[in-house]
C-alpha cells in the first residue's frame, strides 16, 4: 500500500509551512510572515511511531477571494484534500475563529476526509489558553493546541493522525525514481512543461515571472518508468533579486539541482541563450549532473528547413562548456514532442550511472596517445601511464602520468573526446583527475 498522506491546510499565514518544516525536520517550505508566500502544493516524508507518511504544505485558501494567483492557490489546496488521508486543519490562537476559518471548515467537512484540528502559536508550555475553546465553533472535534514555532504539541498533533492513518500491507517500494530538476530564468515555461507531462494544473501557470517560489515535486509513472520531476523557481540574476522571499527561491532552485539526477535546462525560443542561461546551465554543469537543453516556445518561432538546425548551433555556440548536452525543440503549451523527453531522460540518466572496464579504458588511451602524441615542455614529454574510472555521476577518471604540470588542460579534452567517440557517455559532463607518480591521494 502507498505511503499515507497528510495534507496541511489553512487560511494564509497561519504557520502552515512552519509546521510543515517541523513535521519532515527539514527548512523545505519557505517561511515568511507574509500571507501567499506558499503558492504551490509541496511534498516531503516525515516519520512517526516507526510508519513513514507523506506531508502536503499547501497555500493558504482565500475563499472568496477572486484574484488568479489566489484561486490557483485555492483550486491546488483542494487536489491536496482530494489526495489526503488525513487533513490537519491549522487555524490561529491569536486572530481566533475568522470567517475564513468557517468558510474552510465547510469544504473540509463536505470533503468527508478524517480532520485534526490544530490551533497554532499556543507558544507557552503547559495547559491551554482558555482562548482555545472557540475553536469548537468550527464543528471539526476537538481542538489541539501547538507551537509550530517551538514544537509543542506537535507529537499529540501526529498521534492524532496516526490514528487515522490506513493499516499497513507491508509492500515494498520499487527502485527509486529518476528526479528530474527543470530549470531556467523566469517565465521560460517550466511550470507549464510540468503540468503538460503530469496531465493536469499541479503548478500555477502565470505570465508573471517569479510565479513559482518552491521547488515543487511531481511524481509520474508511465510507461517509459518513473519520474519525479521538481519545478524550480526561475533563476535571475543577483543584482535583481532583491525580495528576501525571492531569494529563498532561488536557494532553494540550487538546492534542487544537488538532490536531482537529471537537469531539464529549458530557455525561450524567442529570446534564445542569454548570457543567464549560461549561468544556470553552469549550475548543473559544475554538479556533474546529466543535462538536457530543451529549447521552448517552439511554435512561436517562424520556421523554414533549416531553422532547428541554424538555432542548435547557436545553441551550441551560447552553451560551448557543454557539448555533449542533447536538445530537444518543444512547446509546453501545444505539447509538440514532450513525449521525447521521457526516452531522452532515460538516456542521459543511464549514461551519467556509466561504468568503463579499466582495460577498455587503456585500450583507448594507448590508441590516443599513438595518434597524438602528448605534450612536451623543454625536452620532458608527458607520460601517461594508465587510466581508470574512479567514479560516477559523473563519470570520473583518473590518468597516472609522470608529471602533471605537463598534461595540459587541451590534451585532457582530447582523451575526454576520445573516450566519448567510442563508449558515448552522452548528457553527462566527465571528469578527469591527474595523478603523478609519488602522489599519495
Amino acid at each position: 500500500m502507498a505511503k499515507p498522506i497528510v495534507a496541511i491546510v489553512g487560511r494564509p499565514n497561519v504557520g502552515k509551512s512552519q509546521l510543515f518544516n517541523r513535521l519532515v525536520g527539514k527548512r523545505l517550505s519557505i517561511v515568511e510572515d507574509t500571507p501567499g508566500v506558499t503558492r504551490d502544493r509541496l511534498y516531503a516524508d516525515a516519520e512517526w511511531r516507526g510508519r513513514t507518511f507523506s506531508v502536503i504544505d499547501t497555500g493558504g485558501i482565500e475563499p472568496t477571494n477572486d484574484n488568479e494567483i489566489l484561486k490557483f492557490m485555492r483550486y491546488q489546496a483542494e487536489a491536496a484534500i482530494h489526495h489526503a488521508d488525513v487533513i490537519i486543519f491549522i487555524t490561529d490562537l491569536r486572530t481566533g475563529v475568522t470567517a475564513a476559518d468557517e468558510d474552510v471548515a465547510s469544504m473540509l467537512q463536505r470533503s468527508g476526509k478524517p480532520v485534526v484540528l490544530a490551533v497554532n502559536k499556543c507558544d507557552t508550555p503547559g495547559a491551554p489558553p482558555p482562548d482555545i475553546f472557540e475553536f469548537y465553533n468550527l464543528g471539526l472535534g476537538e481542538p489541539m493546541g501547538i507551537s509550530a514555532l517551538h514544537g509543542y504539541g506537535t507529537g499529540d498533533l501526529l498521534d492524532a493522525a496516526y490514528g487515522h492513518f490506513p493499516s499497513e500491507d507491508g509492500e515494498e517500494e520499487e527502485n527509486p525514481p529518476i528526479r528530474v530538476a527543470i530549470i531556467g530564468k523566469p517565465n521560460v515555461g517550466k511550470s507549464s512543461l510540468v503540468n503538460r507531462v503530469v496531465g493536469e494544473e499541479r503548478v500555477i501557470v502565470s505570465d508573471m515571472a517569479g510565479t513559482t517560489r518552491d521547488s515543487v515535486d511531481t511524481e509520474v509513472e508511465n510507461a517509459h518508468g518513473r519520474f519525479v520531476f521538481v519545478d524550480t523557481a526561475g533563476i535571475r540574476k543577483k543584482s535583481k533579486v532583491e525580495e528576501r522571499i525571492e531569494k529563498f527561491s532561488v536557494m532553494r532552485s540550487l538546492l534542487a539541482v544537488e538532490r536531482a539526477d537529471v537537469c531539464v535546462i529549458m530557455i525561450d525560443a524567442t529570446e534564445g541563450v542569454t548570457e543567464q542561461d549560461t549561468k544556470v546551465a553552469g549550475e548543473a554543469h559544475n554538479a556533474g549532473k546529466a543535462c538536457i537543453i530543451v529549447v521552448n516556445k517552439w511554435d512561436l518561432v517562424e520556421k523554414d528547413g533549416k531553422t532547428m538546425k541554424e538555432y542548435t548551433l547557436r545553441v551550441r555556440e551560447g552553451l560551448a562548456y557543454m557539448p555533449y548536452a542533447p536538445v530537444l525543440f518543444i512547446s509546453a503549451l501545444t505539447g509538440q514532442r514532450v513525449d521525447k523527453i521521457y526516452d531522452t531522460i532515460c538516456e542521459v540518466y543511464e549514461q551519467n550511472h556509466k561504468r568503463i572496464p579499466t582495460g577498455q579504458l587503456n585500450s583507448i588511451l594507448a590508441e590516443a596517445t599513438a595518434r597524438v602524441q602528448p605534450p612536451t615542455d623543454k625536452g620532458r614529454r608527458l607520460k601517461v601511464y594508465y587510466m581508470t574510472q574512479a567514479g560516477v555521476c559523473p563519470p570520473t577518471f583518473v590518468c597516472f602520468c609522470n608529471d602533471a604540470r605537463l598534461f595540459h588542460f587541451s590534451y585532457q579534452r582530447y582523451l575526454e573526446n576520445q573516450i566519448r567517440e567510442v563508449f558515448g557517455l552522452t548528457g553527462t559532463p566527465v571528469r578527469m583527475v591527474v595523478r603523478q607518480r609519488g602522489d599519495k591521494e
